[in-house]
């Protein structure tokens, strides 16, 4: 049990700081309003959770505390519903409803799409 919950904290601490990363970098450079930064982490942590669980399923599964420390730690931390909903009630405020309604719908429609094409990846492409 304790393994289990060591795996987690320290994915989720890597999760957490690879997604200020990527959200400070992506901020920096396009220094829009736009919340592309977490755009992005909930895209590619979703893409890689599609990956990871079509990976486990078809090659066989790793550690229990590998696979928490990937999904539940790295992943669950890099991607953030919390932050989506903060940046999606900014926008609101912020009377940005064109980037408010781009921002919902594109979030869940690419992180959605995100997902299964890294399950398709896997069962598809890879041998």
């Amino acid at each position: 049990m304790i393994y289990s919950l060591l795996a987690i904290a320290g994915g989720g601490a890597l999760g957490a700081l690879s997604r200020h990363g990527l959200n400070s970098g992506i901020t920096h450079l396009f220094k829009l309003s736009f919340p592309f930064g977490t755009l992005c982490a909930n895209i590619l942590g979703s893409f890689l959770m599609g990956v990871l669980i079509a990976y486990f399923a078809r090659y066989g599964n790793p550690s229990q505390e590998v696979r928490l420390f990937l999904t539940v730690g790295f992943l669950g931390a890099f991607t953030t519903f919390s932050t989506f909903s903060l940046d999606s009630m900014s926008l609101y405020m912020r009377g940005e409803f064109g980037y408010l309604s781009l921002y919902i719908l594109g979030s869940v429609a690419l992180s959605l799409l995100g997902i299964f094409a890294g399950s398709a990846i896997i069962w598809k492409v890879l041998p």
